[in-house]
């Protein structure tokens, strides 16, 4: 079975606005996420200072269905994904999008950048057997990471997410996280369970709900403090 390692802190840059304050940072997180589909309009500017972010990075441009901003086409998204993959140490790629970005995944596994597979549900969380299901079809298409986010307004929703995480049959690192009413503490939970990653606003106030900032899990002593 794939080893639990200590959960590693990802800052989300998903505005013009993070971008200036992660190139700011004294005390950076593990990873930076770029969000490619939210910064579509500033991709030139984003290109200058890329380099300037002291943190490896994860790229993603999310499908509009699980989250994705600006309603970006498959086309779209795999120009903006092959546009940033030279700067990348993480691909992240829908589980619903990998057959049609498969060219693109292929390409980052020849170029030694990680394939994260994800997966996003904003109105429930599925049974653990259907999450172990697309952790399956998820190392089928050559996952690193298998990434699930799913709504946690309730304590059952939670556990079903702790369940799946603490699940032995899962031979694939993974990272979960729960967004909603008990977001907040699912992202504390699951990091002591073995979450691989620990997603986090860069900001104080988030349009997720339940995402802690990096300053709010340093506090909780779970981001690193290099």
């Amino acid at each position: 079975m794939t080893a639990r390692l200590r959960s590693r802190i990802v800052g989300v840059i998903a505005s013009h606005a993070d971008l200036d304050r992660a190139m700011r940072m004294r005390k950076p997180p593990d990873l930076f996420e770029l969000r490619l589909d939210c910064l579509a309009r500033i991709v030139d500017q984003l290109e200058h200072k890329v380099s300037r972010l002291r943190a490896p990075l994860i790229i993603t441009a999310r499908h509009p269905q699980e989250g994705g901003a600006n309603k970006l086409s498959l086309r779209q998204r795999r120009d903006l994904l092959t546009r940033f993959l030279p700067h990348a140490d993480y691909v992240d790629v829908e589980l619903r999008s990998a057959l049609g970005l498969r060219s693109l995944l292929k390409l980052a596994e020849q170029k030694n950048v990680r394939r994260i597979i994800s997966f996003h549900n904003f109105k429930s969380t599925p049974p653990a057997r259907i999450l172990l299901a697309k952790a399956r079809a998820a190392e089928a298409r050559a996952a690193n990471i298998f990434k699930v986010a799913t709504r946690t307004d309730t304590p059952f929703q939670l556990a079903r997410l702790l369940d799946f995480i603490a699940n032995k049959e899962v031979d694939l690192t993974i990272s979960a996280m729960g967004i909603g009413k008990l977001g907040a503490i699912s992202r504390v939970l699951l990091a002591r369970a073995g979450s691989a990653l620990v997603y986090a606003a860069v900001a104080e106030g988030t349009d997720i709900e339940g995402q802690l900032s990096l300053q709010q899990l340093r506090v909780l002593g779970i981001a690193s403090r290099r």
